[in-house]
């Protein structure tokens, strides 16, 4: 009997590593919290801690924000409101594809690689390693949040 080989061929999309982030939708799993923007990063490695608040007006209280390529930061990130929020780092393309797949999982919760979920008045940490020189998208993904414009810029530059 003939043995045949089988080769499969995955199609991603440009840009993105294959463990990328929000990767198996079905069971929401995060990966290792690779990203065209950065990856999890370690605590001993970083730079500097910047606090950031999530707030009820559908705004963080910081919109824009700089770092350097390869620069890891530690969030403190801090619900200051009533009702849950996310902080969910990633590329805008990233976060397009993400609020797209939220609007038909809106109670799913993010508790690993590049984005937290925080109930009311909730402090949590994320340690993130940026990636090259770009643009990067501070979000949260739940229903209508994304929409009404909560998120930041984090500019990766020298």
């Amino acid at each position: 009997m003939k043995m045949q080989s089988v080769i499969f061929i995955c199609f991603i999309a440009p840009g993105l590593p294959v463990a990328a982030v929000w990767a198996n939708a079905g069971d929401h799993e995060h990966g290792v919290g690779i990203s065209a923007a950065g990856q999890s990063g370690k605590l001993e490695k970083a730079s500097r801690t910047i606090k950031i608040a999530a707030l009820d007006t559908m705004r963080y209280d910081k919109e824009n924000i700089r770092v350097k390529p390869g620069e890891t930061v530690r969030f403190i990130v801090t619900n200051a409101g009533k009702i849950r929020h996310e902080f969910a780092i990633g590329t805008l393309e990233e976060q397009l594809e993400h609020a797209e797949m939220m609007a038909s999982m809106p109670d799913m919760k993010h508790e690993e690689g590049n984005a937290i979920s925080l109930e009311p008045g909730e402090t949590r940490e994320l340690i993130w390693q940026f990636g090259k020189a770009g643009a990067v998208a501070i979000a949260c993904h739940l229903p209508g949040h994304f929409e009404a414009g909560m998120q930041a810029r984090v500019n990766v530059r020298k």
